[in-house]
């Protein structure tokens, strides 16, 4: 195909895009314009006219939908988070205004001044300043040179950051920042595309959070299950593990994609691309800056600063939930805030790693010091992502899409129980992947299985189970997920290349595991045993089976 006519075809490419874009704003306009003619003859005290009913949605899905239509992620924020305020507002642009802007639970200041997200900003920024620091350092290089000498092949260079995302089982966006900086320049040597790393890093993020005893996951999951169903909440999550279908078969997934060499949908043009020499196929590179390497290259400049992080910060994590004051391993983890301990760990690594570099006069304190400000340049884009992501939500907690979901389930739980578990995952990712939050999805849907079965219930664990299954899956998918976000700001992939390329993969495993809650509920409900986990193995061969029929389908194609 000549330049001309592969312009041509880009040409009405974009225009058909425009068009759809267009077409999806008027209808959002339209939508808000109709709902204000009604909302403004109700009194101020009532609640807006969307409160509670499907179009409390609405905003998630333009932004989600124009997001993955134009691939510009900032924009579309902003239009979803414009049409939620209106929603609330009832068409009055000065309270459309401050409610985007000073709401005190979902205004954009309001949720910068919020604590815990202050704390994750603040991380994520000192995690960048360490990157840069490792790589002016020379540690980078010279892990690079080692794995060469140690990992010979692509397969070694994924299955080394699968297992590296194994092991950090603390919290999820430490996962994901750590594992990507560390990982980076291992895979970029191998050539591995930064969406496949992406997709590996999310893939090991959450999964691994949310079936590990010791984690902030765990203690969300704890505090969920409501007091006055005298249920004791960790207990209960370790009985969910071995039913939490999605975590299990997303770990699955990845050994399989990895080890039988499989790729499909999206990803298989960006790994063949990077197999070419081209990382990232399409979407700017906003991450990549020229670094000047100041250091003599030793391996120790990358592996004492990033073990020294990580142990930092999980004794900040436990720090800030009493482990110093005589509480438990397990209680003190289950009382952390893991925002604050993130924090603490990092400053205190970054202090540890200016000593080490001081010492050995790798750099000076002026090339330190101005880490900083690239380490924030380079995070400037997942920063506002995140941002506008928790505006978003917080307007969409405002216009009751909680109580929407909660109705729906609620409605259906007493009909066919034995679908409950597969009703409740389904719907967990739909809100989930809707609000970008897995653990206000489980907060909300927790509460409503408790109160369909009794406390002593198999299908009570298999039903829960389903629930933060799902949630992790709708948390995996979503564009506006912290965990998707910090995943690519980990690997410095384009957010959308990210959202595109692992969605088929995540919906894959959903898919399957659909199914296997079928499966599950049927026989708990039955049986009323533990002979339901016979579901669990099923579905996790299942995932093989599916990825071989891809694999062979590729063949016969071939």
């Amino acid at each position: 195909m000549s330049d001309k006519n592969r312009s041509g075809n880009n040409s009405a490419s974009g225009k058909s895009r425009a068009l759809l874009v267009s077409a999806v704003a008027l209808c959002a306009i339209v939508v808000c314009v109709v709902l204000t003619l009604r909302a403004r003859s109700l009194p101020a005290s009532e609640v807006p006219a969307a409160y509670g009913t499907i179009l409390a949605l609405l905003p998630p899905v333009i932004a989600i939908a124009l997001s993955l239509i134009t691939k510009e992620v900032y924009s579309s924020l902003f239009v979803g988070i414009v049409v939620g305020a209106m929603l609330y507002a009832g068409g009055d642009a000065e309270v459309a205004l401050s409610t985007m802007l000073y709401h005190e639970s979902a205004g954009l200041v309001v949720n910068l001044t919020d604590i815990s997200h202050a704390s994750i900003l603040v991380f994520v920024t000192l995690l960048g300043t360490m990157v840069v620091l490792i790589n002016q350092s020379g540690g980078a290089d010279a892990f690079g040179r080692w794995a060469s000498t140690h990992i010979k092949n692509r397969v070694g260079a994924q299955l080394a950051t699968v297992f590296m995302g194994l092991l950090i089982f603390v919290d999820d966006g430490f996962n994901c920042m750590t594992v990507g900086s560390v990982m980076r320049p291992l895979t970029d040597q191998h050539r591995i595309s930064r969406a496949k790393l992406a997709y590996l890093i999310d893939s090991t993020a959450a999964p691994i959070c949310i079936i590990a005893p010791i984690s902030c996951w765990a203690a969300a999951v704890s505090y969920a299950v409501p007091e006055e169903y005298n249920i004791n909440g960790f207990s209960m999550f370790l009985r969910t593990i071995p039913y939490n279908l999605y975590a299990l078969g997303t770990i699955v997934m990845l050994f399989a994609v990895v080890l039988l060499r499989v790729d499909y949908g999206p990803m298989k043009l960006h790994e063949e691309n990077a197999k070419k020499g081209d990382l990232f196929t399409s979407g700017d590179n906003q991450f990549e800056e020229d670094v000047k390497h100041t250091g003599e290259g030793r391996l120790s400049n990358l592996v004492i600063p990033v073990v020294s992080l990580i142990l930092l910060c999980i004794v900040g994590i436990a720090y800030t939930g009493g482990a110093f004051s005589g509480a438990g391993l397990i209680n003190s983890f289950a009382d952390a805030d893991s925002a604050r301990g993130l924090v603490m760990g990092s400053l205190l690594a970054l202090l540890l790693t200016l000593w080490l570099y001081m010492s050995r006069s790798v750099m000076t304190l002026k090339d330190f010091m101005g880490a900083f400000a690239a380490g924030f340049r380079s995070m400037c884009a997942p920063m506002i992502i995140l941002i506008l992501s928790w505006n978003l939500s917080g307007i969409t907690g405002l216009l009751g899409a909680p109580e929407f979901i909660h109705g729906i389930v609620e409605a259906s739980a007493g009909s066919v129980q034995m679908l409950v578990p597969a009703l409740v995952f389904v719907v967990s990712v739909f809100l989930a992947f809707s609000t970008g939050t897995s653990w206000g999805t489980f907060s909300i849907l927790i509460p409503i299985v408790c109160a369909v079965y009794p406390a002593d219930s198999e299908m009570l664990v298999i039903a829960i189970s389903a629930c933060l299954a799902g949630a992790v899956c709708g948390d995996h998918c979503s564009p506006i997920s912290d965990t998707t976000i910090m995943s690519s700001a980990g690997a410095h992939c384009d957010h959308i290349n990210h959202v595109n390329t692992q969605l088929p993969y995540a919906l894959t495993v959903a898919a399957v595991c659909s199914v296997g809650y079928i499966l599950a509920g049927v026989i708990g409900y039955k049986m009323q045993s533990m002979a339901a986990l016979a579901a669990t193995p099923l579905t996790l061969i299942a995932v093989v089976v599916v990825v071989l029929f891809v694999r062979r389908a590729q063949v016969r194609k071939a």
